[in-house]
């Protein structure tokens, strides 16, 4: 019997392939896009001020642990002896002891405390794994593109092993969504019409009144989506049913488990959607404590 000898395919090299179509046009959105975001968000966060504006608290921002010192020197420069504490604020001002005079305010932004969790959550997810995998380390850069490597070393290794803690920060993630639903009901109060009562003043003596800003929307939006992307994931999915052996028997389980799927069948649409939207949503509370937008009450 003749033989006839095959050779195994040969390594490509960096950006080889012969796909036919344009397979860089996807890693390269991704990479701007969440380049964009990574950007915006860092310069937010130390920004430490303008995260709040009447009833409205920027979620990169939420829960506010303490005041930034920043936002307090602002409102005491503007306000003078009318500056009140912000309501928001859970334990009041930053604690004295952890302001010296030689640390700049930008560094006891109470985002930098905040933004860890729902950043670590993004990072380890599954679907942003395989997007910025391909975008910033093209490993590989694309399906049947060749890559800068001729090993895999998988996720086993640091730094990617810290990618095994992914379902700790769902647990995190998941809190949060329950503290910005509060931001969004605290959203629909606000001080009385045709008074020159602050926010805080209104809140501080009991007569907010019940109403409905642009900003309310903006905020309730982004609970929404970020709702969907959260207990859209896998570990949510994983949470809800899927590590049962036999889902059949857990009538509970599989309806929980189904009712996951239905997001998590558009992980990748609800992860673009709230990303952009978190972004806008502290941008929109910006721009509207800098006097740049005016926020329309509806009623």
């Amino acid at each position: 019997m003749s033989q006839t000898p095959l050779s195994l395919p040969q390594q490509r090299k960096m950006g080889q392939t012969s796909r036919k179509d344009a397979w860089w046009l996807q890693p390269l959105v991704v990479f701007l896009g969440l380049s964009a975001f990574i950007i915006y968000a860092n310069w937010a966060a130390f920004q430490a001020s303008n995260y709040e504006h009447g009833a409205y608290l920027s979620p990169m921002y939420s829960p506010l642990l303490f005041e930034a010192p920043t936002q307090a020197a602002i409102k005491a420069e503007t306000l003078g002896a009318d500056a009140h504490m912000s309501h928001h604020s859970w334990f009041g001002a930053w604690p004295s002891a952890l302001q010296p005079s030689w640390v700049p305010g930008w560094m006891l932004s109470p985002a930098l405390i905040i933004l860890i969790f729902p950043a670590g959550f993004r990072l380890t997810c599954y679907y942003y794994r395989g997007a910025y995998y391909k975008a910033f380390w093209a490993d590989p850069i694309n399906c049947a593109v060749g890559e800068p490597r001729n090993s895999f070393r998988g996720e086993n290794f640091w730094p990617l092993l810290i990618q095994n803690i992914h379902r700790y920060f769902f647990y995190a993630a998941a809190v949060y969504i329950f503290i910005l639903a509060y931001d969004a009901w605290v959203a629909l109060w606000h001080a009385p019409a045709g008074t020159n009562l602050s926010y805080n003043e209104a809140a501080a003596t009991g007569q907010l009144e019940f109403g409905l800003g642009v900003g309310t929307l903006v905020l309730t939006l982004n609970v929404i989506l970020l709702g969907g992307y959260t207990f859209g994931c896998h570990c949510a999915r994983h949470f809800a049913g899927g590590k049962h052996d036999h889902l059949s028997k857990v009538p509970t389980g599989k309806k929980a488990y189904e009712c996951v799927s239905c997001l998590n069948r558009n992980h990748m649409k609800w992860a673009w959607t709230s990303l952009i939207w978190v972004g806008f949503t502290d941008f929109y509370i910006r721009m509207c404590a800098m006097g740049i937008w005016s926020d329309w009450r509806l009623f």
